[in-house]
């Protein structure tokens, strides 16, 4: 993974652009996350485990989940079956330039 700082976007953000792909998966997000806490790679990628198994722990109980900053997550369900839903927060909506009452730095 390669990836080189927007001028547009602060020294130290998560945002960065891929200049090899489009997205990022698992492994990346550990390394950028290990780089943001100033931690080794092993325990950034524990840490994401872990999250991503009490989300879904708690979809599966049928809970909600909202992180501010970036939004809430839900299952709405319906007659036969459930649909994963997800609702940006004004943040990521700004960023995106959705409509948003955000007015703070992005």
């Amino acid at each position: 993974m390669t990836c080189i700082a927007s001028p547009s976007v602060p020294p130290g953000s998560l945002l960065l652009y891929l200049t090899m792909k489009d997205r990022i998966e698992k492994a990346d997000l550990a390394k950028l996350l290990a780089r943001r806490m100033k931690s080794d790679e092993q325990t950034a990628s524990a840490w994401l485990d872990a999250m991503i198994e009490s989300l879904y722990q708690c979809f599966k109980k049928g809970q909600k989940v909202t992180l501010p900053g970036l939004g809430g997550f839900y299952l709405r369900p319906g007659r036969s079956t459930s649909a994963f839903r997800f609702n940006p927060a004004q943040r990521l909506r700004a960023l995106f330039g959705w409509s948003s009452s955000y007015k703070g730095k992005l």
